[in-house]
């Protein structure tokens, strides 16, 4: 190759990988990492690109330039000259990627193997998964609707299900964990970014799933212990206030997403439309031709004994009247048949 042609094929590399670089790098492909794993994920995906962009520049080069100085005449349909294999070329055009790609692996490797440790006395939270609400138990078997974390402090969740297959996801902590009935699978997360995070369910679990969302909220470590010692105390139920308060049953009918699915005008946010208004539960009683307590506390414990005309059975979860303690499922009970129309 001339001296020119090599030149023109520098100038063109050079361009494309500019183009390249530009779409990568001015494009917000990724959230804002919040945690020490998600850095660490957003370095390898960085350092993966780079190659790629590397790899790009040197095939866009060679192709253009080809097209532009060996394209063939217009009605030459004549086959080309045979050309011998080149050893060097093929040698080297192996090598490379071989370097290459043991280079990507060996990187993710150590950031797998990092992001897998959660360090000296991590904080331990079960995750429960269940349509179609998220529940957490932080030690001594206090409960949250909500994921609470300290800022700079490693974590271990264990993530379970209590119905269906569900999966854990924040899009900051860059990281997925599947939550299965029967087994725990541990995820690891270091928070190192205050704020708010949507927690997301991304493996399809029923008609609800779109709606299976909470929150993580990363707060200081003196916040966090502020948290935690108002979720402990002992006039405080597992739902978030003293049982039969309305906080209480606010946080027991979040918590157990029946907002996700029922749409009820006394607690804000429930708006769902999967399952039949809970606004008119009097009506509903009677035509099931029950008492209205009753009828209220067996549609939660037993959901499929009836089913309101134009609703499917086997969609509500049958296994509230286990996983809502006694005083709890009482109070909802009452609070619904109290505001109902």
């Amino acid at each position: 190759m001339r001296r020119g042609g090599l030149i023109q094929l520098v100038l063109i590399g050079l361009v494309a990988g500019a183009i390249a670089t530009s779409i990568a790098i001015f494009v917000p492909w990724l959230p804002t990492p919040a945690s020490r794993e998600a850095g660490r994920i957003n370095f390898v995906y960085w350092f993966t690109i780079i190659i790629c962009l590397f790899i790009f520049s040197v095939v866009s080069a060679i192709l253009i330039y080809a097209m532009i100085n060996f394209r063939a005449k217009e009605g030459d349909f004549s086959d080309g000259p045979p050309v011998h294999g080149h050893t060097l070329i093929e040698i080297i055009w192996t090598i490379i990627p071989a370097v290459l790609v043991t280079a990507v692996a060996i990187v993710s490797a150590i950031v797998l193997a990092k992001d897998s440790h959660a360090g000296k006395n991590p904080l331990k939270i079960n995750v429960i998964a269940e349509q179609f609400a998220w529940n957490f138990e932080y030690p001594g078997h206090h409960f949250s609707p909500y994921l609470y974390l300290p800022v700079d402090r490693g974590v271990e969740l264990r993530i379970t299900s209590n119905d269906v297959i569900h999966s854990f996801w924040v899009p900051q902590f860059a990281q997925k964990q599947d939550a299965v009935p029967g087994q725990f699978n541990n995820l690891v997360i270091t928070p190192d970014r205050l704020g708010t995070y949507p927690v997301i369910c991304t493996e399809l679990c029923g008609l609800g799933h779109s709606v299976m969302r909470s929150k993580a909220v990363v707060l200081t470590a003196a916040k966090y212990q502020q948290w935690y010692a108002g979720l402990t105390k002992p006039a405080t139920s597992a739902a978030g206030g003293a049982p039969g308060s309305t906080a209480s049953i606010d946080a027991t009918f979040k918590m157990n997403g029946c907002g996700a699915c029922h749409a009820f005008k006394a607690i804000p946010g429930a708006t769902g439309k999967i399952g039949p208004s809970l606004d008119q539960l009097k009506e509903d009683a009677s035509k099931a031709g029950q008492p209205l307590d009753a009828f209220i506390e067996k549609s939660i414990t037993d959901p499929d004994a009836y089913i309101a005309p134009g609703y499917q059975p086997h969609v509500m979860p049958s296994n509230f009247g286990q996983a809502i303690p006694k005083d709890q499922l009482d109070a909802l009970v009452q609070y619904l048949a109290q505001h109902t129309n």
